[in-house]
């Protein structure tokens, strides 16, 4: 079975973890426009991660790099990228589970913060929570969003990592001794 994914190429992942980062958004946008769900700052911030992540899935499919270094630089990129992802969202599933007398008060609106803050100061702000961002407005199966969207982060670090797993693939000419 690694063999059969090793055998995969730089573009196959890559082109993997865009379908899924377009999956992701569909979803987060069908909630918000189609069901009404407002997303609260760190929905934000998340939303900035698998558009980060897609960014890179793509430059990585269309450059299609056939060394080694390619590979690896695209799928820490992206690995990042995601992983920045999981934090949010693992934030975001933290702020959720304190209790009522726990949840930091309501800050001004991210638009707001980023018209008159520095970026810095922005995110400093949002990631130190919000109490619009602890509300839990929509389960499915008992999960909240930043939980579905935590396991989505998990599941869309198999691309990144399935880059690095080709980067480690045996060339032609060369015999693999692994």
């Amino acid at each position: 079975m690694i063999d059969d994914l090793r055998r995969l190429s730089v573009r196959e992942w890559s082109l993997a973890g865009l379908a899924f980062c377009v999956l992701m958004m569909a979803v987060a946008l069908g909630l918000e426009h189609l069901v009404g769900l407002e997303p609260c700052p760190l929905c934000i911030f998340q939303r900035v991660a698998v558009l980060a992540a897609a960014a890179v899935f793509l430059v990585a499919a269309i450059h299609d790099p056939v060394g080694r270094a390619g590979a690896v630089i695209y799928g820490l990129l992206s690995l990042a990228a995601v992983s920045g992802g999981i934090a949010v969202a693992g934030r975001h599933l933290w702020l959720q589970s304190l209790p009522a007398d726990e949840v930091p008060s309501c800050g001004p609106g991210l638009d707001y913060m980023m018209e008159i803050l520095p970026l810095q100061q922005v995110l400093a702000q949002v990631l130190s929570g919000s109490g619009e961002c602890a509300e839990i407005d929509f389960l499915l199966l008992g999960i909240s969003l930043p939980g579905w969207t935590l396991a989505g982060f998990v599941l869309l670090a198999l691309a990144p990592l399935g880059l690095l797993l080709a980067a480690n693939r045996p060339r032609r000419g060369y015999r693999w001794q692994g």
